[in-house]
């Protein structure tokens, strides 16, 4: 999410600053391990603060959905965000391009324990429809992503657990497991690959509920913003019993705009231009 924190979606997709790793594997001396629960915890947590203070941001998004055969279609989109404090993000989708989806907008109110509230805008119907919980595992615009995925991840929605670490490209990740504590996820967990670095989250392999790796969502491109936040230019997921998969080329972002909660209403979701 690429919060792809969108990730959100993004994103899944983004992780900045602070100082030495307190969640170090290591032993202290004359203190016992932590347990690999109590790592991935500290790791899952520090990886939130790290991304805490951008504020808000507006980014321009294309995302191209590709079928098995390698046939293509591109849809044009706006992002909108809004940090709220002691609570999740809001996230402002709207579709410019083509027509047939144009003025079509998402908003997401992310929560830290509770399930996200979802409302999609449809202007051929000039109506909101809100997407459920229990919804919420379903194909966001017919693409690879789901409703699920476009939520932020917050630290409190999973249990988790460090199961290792090992070289991913030219860096060093850790790999940990989370596994979703609400009832109505729709994987039974997901596997998490973070630059021990930066925990800048990499890659996400996400099982169905039945345990069978469903998807992989690669995150690239990292790029640094305000000395401190670090967000990707592009995002893939890859649905591995289908063959399809959805490709978010992010640019243009822009951090400290004028935005505010009026803009994150189901009242402005109507108007989203």
């Amino acid at each position: 999410m690429i919060r792809v924190s969108l990730p959100h979606p993004m994103l899944a997709l983004s992780i900045a600053m602070l100082a030495a790793f307190a969640w170090s594997v290591a032993p202290s001396a004359g203190r016992a391990a932590d347990s690999p629960e109590e790592q991935g915890l500290k790791l899952a947590t520090e990886a939130r603060e790290r991304q805490k203070g951008f504020g808000n941001f507006v980014a321009g998004m294309t995302m191209t959905l590709r079928n098995k055969r390698g046939q293509e279609s591109k849809r044009e989109v706006r992002l909108k965000v809004i940090e709220v404090e002691n609570d999740g993000d809001r996230t402002l989708f709207v579709f410019d391009r083509p027509r047939d989806v144009r003025g079509t907008a998402f908003l997401v109110h992310a929560h830290k324990e509770e399930a996200d509230d979802q409302w999609l805008y449809l202007p051929a119907l000039k109506r909101v429809k809100r997407i459920s919980s229990s919804n919420q595992s379903g194909s966001f615009m017919g693409s690879e992503f789901s409703y699920e995925d476009l939520g932020t991840p917050e630290v409190e929605k999973f249990t988790h657990r460090l199961l290792r670490s090992e070289p991913c490209g030219d860096l060093e990740c850790t790999v940990s497991e989370r596994i979703p504590v609400g009832p109505d996820s729709g994987y039974s967990r997901q596997l998490v690959w973070m630059d021990r670095e930066e925990l800048r989250t990499m890659q996400i392999q996400f099982f169905d509920r039945r345990d069978a790796h469903l998807k992989t969502m690669v995150v690239e491109g990292y790029n640094k913003y305000l000395d401190r936040f670090w967000r990707s230019s592009k995002v893939t997921m890859t649905n591995h019993l289908t063959g399809k998969s959805t490709v978010l080329d992010w640019s243009g972002y822009e951090f400290g705009t004028d935005l505010d909660l009026g803009d994150f209403t189901r009242t402005a979701l109507k108007r989203a231009r």
